[in-house]
């Protein structure tokens, strides 16, 4: 199982974005219960995931918000860096 470092990031980002909270939080329970070895194994449960750099980005609800992480296959954990609406994730600022 993979686990999710921070999950009070979920719900800090889903007080100022309510509608956040139920794509999030499905997104945190198909995570944890994850087992994945490789990109393409992350792919099975998140078609749409991209690696930028070393990290990865989750579209969240249809690309309404954005969710990048750095996921670490041998240790089975994953770091929450930033939870963005899309316009937020097209600025890139998050990329510095």
């Amino acid at each position: 199982m993979v686990r999710v470092i921070s999950r009070p990031a979920i719900l800090k980002f889903s007080e100022i974005h309510p509608h956040a909270l139920v794509p999030l939080l499905n997104w945190y329970r198909i995570t944890r219960r994850a087992n994945w070895s490789s990109l393409a194994e992350l792919r099975n449960d998140f078609g749409h995931a991209d690696v930028v750099g070393r990290r990865t980005v989750f579209n969240i609800h249809g690309n309404d918000y954005r969710l990048i992480a750095r996921v670490n296959y041998e240790t089975k954990r994953l770091f929450i860096l930033h939870i963005l609406t899309h316009a937020e994730y097209t600025k890139g600022d998050w990329r510095r």
